[in-house]
């Protein structure tokens, strides 16, 4: 595996071997000793998978009071992968990045406790994984709308995504309901 840090050095992108022949392919989806070996030393409690269609937007989710690290994965397809840094305390508060994740590429995000999450598929759908390091709290389910702004995240989509109700009446960001 390969593993670098973005612009925001905590948020990792992992680049992993992708192995293929005429049987298929093959890859190594998580290595944690890999992870642990560049700072990223956690338990993961919780696997999630989602599928989703062309232009569906997910997030800008996180957790407060058990904030969530995420190890996010593209099984198939293709998708633009957010993270955004909602420490107040950071010199990146309110900072974004985002890398294309691509399932036949073999590449992954960490996306650190601290930071909201979010996706948009660029393929005709995507199958996402990504691992947790708390489980989910339904109770303590933030989200800061996808096209905040202050925030300025460049989508890579000229029409409207297709989100949630939830995340449609999503706030722009708070600072109140960040993280110190």
């Amino acid at each position: 595996m390969i593993i670098t840090p973005t612009e925001l050095p905590e948020v990792m992108h992992v680049q992993s071997t992708v192995h293929g022949d005429v049987r298929g392919l093959f890859s190594e989806l998580c290595r944690t000793d890999e992870l642990a070996a560049h700072g990223v030393k956690r338990v993961f409690t919780q696997d999630n998978f989602s599928r989703s269609a062309r232009h569906v937007l997910r997030g800008l989710h996180y957790q407060r009071r058990s904030p969530q690290g995420k190890y996010v994965r593209v099984l198939t397809g293709r998708i633009f992968d957010v993270a955004v840094d909602l420490r107040r305390s950071s010199p990146n508060f309110g900072r974004w990045v985002g890398r294309e994740l691509d399932g036949m590429r073999g590449d992954a995000l960490w996306v650190p406790e601290g930071f909201a999450h979010g996706f948009l598929v660029l393929s005709e759908s995507a199958d996402v994984y990504y691992k947790c390091t708390t489980p989910y709290q339904p109770d303590d389910e933030y989200a800061v709308r996808w096209n905040d702004q202050t925030l300025g995240i460049d989508w890579p989509i000229r029409e409207m995504p297709v989100v949630s109700p939830r995340d449609a009446a999503a706030p722009p960001l708070d600072p109140d309901h960040c993280f110190s």
